[in-house]
């Protein structure tokens, strides 16, 4: 069976949110993003060593957030670069001497991630050197200009680009040392080097924690949303303030 190493990218500064504290760090009912990711993908036995790549100044919050865990497989963070592909360059080269066959890519902002979407992309790469969760796009779209509809953009054959995405592990090293280490996501770094990338059934559970709608949803959705594990144990009830000035019961 392939090893599979995972890269969490949690270098980001979660500015669109407008919180003082990086939206992987904020606390959802008792367990920041970051230590959910963290938690999803130590609960499957085929995962291999974790690897977070996180913000220079944010190498207590990372401690604060992933203390306790008594498992080998989660490596120390190391520090991420001044984009994205930087950061991710920087996790594989951190995973690199424990030899993977396989890698999995995920954002920590993205907590909610079913096991069943993990294993879908793992499945991919099976027959595959790369593989992306997505959805199709189902809204209608359209261009707009000067603060008017314009167009409309026909949806057929449009996907939304979620995470995991996983490739092959030597091929993914090698297409980012070669890569120019600008903001592009991971794909678009494998394509640029040849690599094809399967499309994954993705979830609507599996979104990305960007703006403050998505901090709200998280908070509600944080009980009964369900990723792969038993649910955990009722909490006290915590006080969360938000970046619009209210606060949330969790």
């Amino acid at each position: 069976m392939s090893s599979v190493g995972i890269v969490i990218v949690a270098a980001g500064r979660g500015r669109r949110l407008g919180a003082e504290t990086p939206k992987q760090y904020i606390e959802l009912a008792g367990a920041c993003s970051l230590r959910r990711v963290a938690e999803t993908f130590l609960g499957l036995e085929r995962i291999g060593f974790i690897v977070p790549v996180i913000h220079p100044g944010d190498v207590d919050l990372c401690a604060e957030a992933l203390a306790g865990f008594d498992d080998r497989r989660l490596m120390p963070a190391v520090e991420g670069g001044e984009t994205r592909a930087q950061s991710v360059r920087r996790g594989l080269e951190a995973l690199e001497p424990h030899g993977p066959d396989l890698v999995l890519i995920h954002d920590a902002a993205r907590p909610f991630v079913p096991v069943s979407v993990v294993e879908g992309v793992i499945a991919a790469l099976g027959f595959s050197d790369g593989a992306l969760a997505a959805l199709p796009v189902v809204d209608a779209l359209w261009r707009e200009e000067g603060g008017e509809a314009a167009d409309a953009v026909a949806r057929t054959g449009l996907w939304r680009a979620q995470t995991p995405q996983g490739f092959d592990f030597a091929k993914i090293l090698a297409a980012h040392r070669a890569h120019d280490g600008t903001g592009a996501d991971d794909v678009a770094v494998a394509r640029e080097a040849g690599i094809a990338v399967r499309l994954v059934p993705g979830s609507e559970q599996n979104y990305k924690i960007t703006t403050t709608d998505d901090l709200h949803r998280a908070l509600a959705d944080v009980h009964d949303v369900d990723v792969g594990k038993a649910a955990a144990p009722d909490r006290d009830e915590t006080v969360i303030v938000l970046p619009t000035g209210r606060s949330q019961l969790s």
